[in-house]
């Protein structure tokens, strides 16, 4: 794993903007409105007790095998770790990882990188996957959050997916990492497993995303999310999943493996 050169962000101040914050009514309407997941839909039902078992069971054996699981991309500030996410969208965290740190040295927040143009961007994201459409998304990025967040990184899920070249994963990502807000980010690695292990049966990631927050206990929603990256990455690959060295074989039924080691 690459070695981690963040620092320990601020925490989010008592009665911070929390996703569904943004959309707050009053307290009588909200007490009668129907349960709702952050992914604006309404709640599932409650999952079978079996479910609910094999998942904790996954989840112990997934805090046994990754007791430190945390995002990969290097980042110092809630600024960096958007750029990070934002680039890494079907790019490797280690091609990120290798064209950030001079990123960031041209451009060290929101005021520098508005400033640029996509052009002066590209040349530093080049060995980055659609590095043409993320540096422009990158300086239009910037430019929003100069004129409606003061150059900030806003604390706000609505905000963050309003942003150019974001969407429901990157705030999740960004949310999550930068000021410690419960979610789980589904990427291709967390829908992968999670259909595997039979915990979701969906290919939306918005669909996979409330059958695990229903399965999981909130608290631990950002461990999973980077345990289940990091098994997906080690062990649960897409072509030939290693179902023989898996600590969580025993859990897996291994809905849609065709061919493992």
């Amino acid at each position: 794993m690459p070695t981690q050169r963040r620092t320990p962000a601020r925490p989010a101040p008592a009665g911070a903007t929390a996703p569904e914050a943004a959309t707050a009514r009053p307290a009588a309407a909200k007490a009668a409105a129907p349960a709702r997941s952050q992914a604006g839909k309404a709640a599932p039902a409650r999952p079978p007790l079996k479910l609910r078992r094999r998942a904790a069971d996954i989840l112990a054996a997934l805090e046994d095998a990754y007791p430190d699981a945390r995002t990969e991309l290097e980042f110092s500030t809630p600024f960096e770790l958007l750029v990070a996410t934002v680039l890494s969208a079907q790019a490797t965290d280690v091609s990120v990882n290798a064209a950030t740190p001079a990123l960031f040295r041209a451009y060290p927040d929101a005021l520098a990188l508005s400033r640029a143009t996509p052009e002066d961007v590209e040349g530093y994201i080049r060995t980055i996957g659609l590095y043409r459409g993320k540096a422009r998304n990158l300086v239009a990025l910037a430019g929003l959050l100069i004129e409606r967040h003061a150059g900030e990184v806003p604390n706000d899920f609505g905000a963050v997916v309003a942003l150019p070249g974001a969407g429901r994963k990157t705030a999740n990502v960004v949310l999550s990492n930068a000021y410690g807000y419960p979610a789980i980010a589904v990427d291709t690695h967390v829908g992968r497993l999670a259909r595997r292990m039979g915990l979701s049966a969906h290919t939306n990631p918005d669909r996979v995303e409330v059958d695990l927050q229903a399965l999981f206990p909130r608290e631990r929603w950002v461990f999973l999310h980077h345990a289940l990256i990091l098994h997906g990455r080690r062990v649960c690959n897409a072509r030939r999943p290693l179902c023989s060295a898996c600590t969580l074989s025993h859990l897996c039924p291994k809905l849609e493996v065709v061919n493992s080691a």
